[in-house]
């Protein structure tokens, strides 16, 4: 039985309890906790959120050092974190070439694991509610869409294989949100069972 395990912001949180119970009986499910985090000792402290690419680079890191991943599949997801921009300055909290650089050293390490990285494309937001005027930090569509083209690129270069989570939650239809940028119950479970599908018939063809 292949071994899964997540590291990814809180959209993979939120689809996380569909995915381990579609992957039931067919794959074993883990994701990132507060717990392995905390042991860690990571600074700035991180919890069972993966947080932006830097974040997940320090924990890949700090991880594969300390115990390594028991895993044979690292499902893998950063840049809503990243594309967070200041109201003021229109600074990113991770620039666009910074991220190209961690996502490459943070499979250069997985890799070293001897794991397989499978990348999950960066959720929408809902841009019109997001970027309220008392809102601490900004989302833009536009940036879901070029950090997700940069990873892409990366990916396909590393032949790293890709969910397209993004398209397909935006095929979901309307009233996808339950605030600025994370979805409804009924869109979670979709999620989960749409992710929990493509592994599966991918497992299925790698033993074709």
């Amino acid at each position: 039985m292949k071994r899964i395990y997540v590291i990814g912001d809180s959209i993979s949180m939120h689809y996380g309890p569909y995915l381990e119970t579609y992957l039931r009986g067919k794959m074993s499910y883990a994701r990132k906790s507060e717990s392995e985090a905390n042991a860690l000792d990571l600074d700035p402290p991180q919890g069972v959120n993966g947080g932006d690419s830097s974040m997940v680079l320090a924990f890949t890191k700090a991880k594969a050092a300390a115990t390594g991943f028991d895993t044979d599949w690292l499902l893998l997801n950063c840049g809503l974190w990243d594309l967070r921009t200041d109201p003021q300055s229109g600074a990113k909290q991770v620039p666009l070439d910074q991220y190209r650089v961690y996502l490459r050293e943070i499979l250069a390490i997985v890799r070293e694991q001897g794991i397989t990285p499978i990348w999950v494309r960066t959720t929408p937001c809902d841009e019109a509610v997001h970027n309220r005027e008392d809102s601490d930090f900004y989302r833009f569509s536009a940036d879901a869409v070029a950090y997700n083209q940069a990873a892409d690129v990366i990916m396909k270069v590393h032949g790293v294989p890709t969910i397209d989570l993004y398209s397909f939650t935006l095929n979901l239809g309307e009233d996808l949100y339950c605030d600025h940028v994370h979805f409804r119950e009924h869109i979670r479970e979709k999620q989960g069972a749409f992710i929990a599908g493509w592994l599966t018939a991918w497992e299925a063809a790698l033993d074709a």
